[in-house]
């Protein structure tokens, strides 16, 4: 896959059986966060609030990976260890149901940890 100039473009790059998890993915996160800037960062999507990142998500073949970035997102969600695959990403596997309720809480947990480490 050639480096994606924007979230379309990375989705439209990716296998027919990948495309619906992610835009699942896509639309948890943008209905957790709708003031999040959507972008792509590292080649894949992600979302800033102000100009801080808060979330990015990619595809592969066996997982969908989230990268929250953040310690505090495994302490406050004891549910995501099952998850967890290393410092502050997240692995879903593609034989299983996106567990987007979890998501969902992963994005609150760091709209609250990039507020608070915002000035003022």
């Amino acid at each position: 896959m050639t480096t994606p100039s924007s979230v379309e473009e990375y989705l439209a790059g990716l296998p027919d059986d990948r495309r619906g998890p992610m835009d699942e993915l896509r639309a948890t996160i943008r209905a957790a966060a709708p003031q999040a800037a959507e972008g792509i960062a590292y080649d894949m999507p992600a979302w800033r609030l102000n100009g801080r990142f808060l979330v990015s998500i990619a595809a592969y073949k066996r997982h969908y990976s989230l990268f929250p970035g953040s310690e505090r997102v495994l302490a406050e969600h004891p549910d995501a260890q099952r998850y967890f695959a290393g410092k502050g990403t997240l692995q879903f596997p593609t034989n299983e149901p996106l567990p987007l309720d979890l998501v969902a809480k992963v994005v609150a947990t760091r709209l609250d940890e990039v507020a608070d480490q915002s000035p003022g």
